[in-house]
């Protein structure tokens, strides 16, 4: 049998021709699967962010729910559950209890998102802090923030105990004026890790306005943090939390970053705390903190 010499030719070209057809589909197919693998982290990032924003809220449609409040701008509400639960609550640098005592403190201090607080006031209840650790977390800011704010938040609490069904009838503790200065500069000095913090504090502010140091050494300290309701490491993530969000007090800042590694936070979970920030007060407040919780980290080495 003999092949048409044009039948024969033809069938060369395209035996020919086939192996770079078979290369233009694996070129196409490995393109492809490079795209998708581009693609799987954004998908596994909202997967993540979707799961845990649905445990901290006690809710497993919280996602579709803030979809769908966010109709207006969907785009936002991808972004909230990818980067704030995807990427930053998911990090394994500090517990939960602790990522919700940040933000309480964070949004009290900033004193600009009720809304906001609220929902973080509910999510602490969620993830297992008692109402008196987040009611003490919230006064804890008259110090840095001010009264006002406070007040606002406190507020803020009594409406989600309210939602909860939660009666929370705490008394009125006695003041004693006779031991505040003491208590005050003995647990400064225990924060601080200086014996002589509260005497250096009184030398510092003695030329300019003496009773100032008695005030920081009797109220913040033997009034405030010598509470039993929250524990220290506690109140200084709240601290160095707000004290970010706040952004305009960077040598308090240093002072609490050196406390919170005095009382047993690590570099990392004071790191998380600072990151956590960007979240609520924007980048520049958490970059500037991280720098300033690097030259505290310089100074321990």
């Amino acid at each position: 049998m003999t092949i048409n010499p044009s039948l024969k030719s033809n069938l060369m070209f395209k035996l020919k021709f086939l192996p770079s057809v078979f290369l233009t589909m694996l070129i196409v197919v490995m393109a492809y699967n490079d795209s998708f693998s581009q693609q799987k982290p954004e998908s596994d990032r909202f997967k993540r962010g979707s799961k845990l924003i649905g445990e901290v809220y006690g809710d497993p449609n919280a996602a579709e729910n803030l979809i769908k409040n966010l109709d207006i701008a969907p785009d936002m509400a991808r972004f909230i559950i990818e980067f704030p639960y995807g990427d930053v609550y998911s990090r394994p640098g500090l517990d939960m209890k602790s990522r919700e005592i940040a933000t309480v403190a964070a949004l009290t201090a900033m004193g600009n998102a009720v809304p906001q607080l609220k929902t973080h006031i509910r999510a602490s209840l969620n993830v297992g802090l008692k109402e008196e650790e987040i009611l003490e977390c919230i006064i804890q800011m008259a110090l840095y923030a001010g009264f006002p704010a406070s007040l606002n938040a406190l507020q803020t609490a009594k409406e989600v105990f309210a939602e909860k069904g939660q009666k929370h009838s705490p008394k009125m503790t006695k003041s004693e004026p006779a031991t505040r200065y003491k208590r005050g500069s003995v647990l400064i000095g225990e924060v601080y890790g200086n014996p002589d913090a509260a005497k250096n504090l009184e030398k510092g502010l003695g030329d300019i306005a003496p009773d100032m140091a008695r005030f920081i050494i009797e109220f913040p300290y033997g009034d405030v943090y010598s509470r039993p309701g929250l524990d220290m490491k506690s109140r200084e993530i709240a601290t160095v939390a707000a004290l970010t969000a706040m952004g305009n007090a960077a040598p308090q800042l240093k002072t609490h970053i050196r406390a919170s590694l005095n009382v047993g936070l690590n570099e990392t979970e004071i790191k998380e705390c600072i990151i956590q920030m960007c979240l609520y007060a924007g980048f520049p407040a958490s970059l500037n903190a991280l720098q300033v919780a690097k030259e505290v980290f310089a100074e321990k080495r």
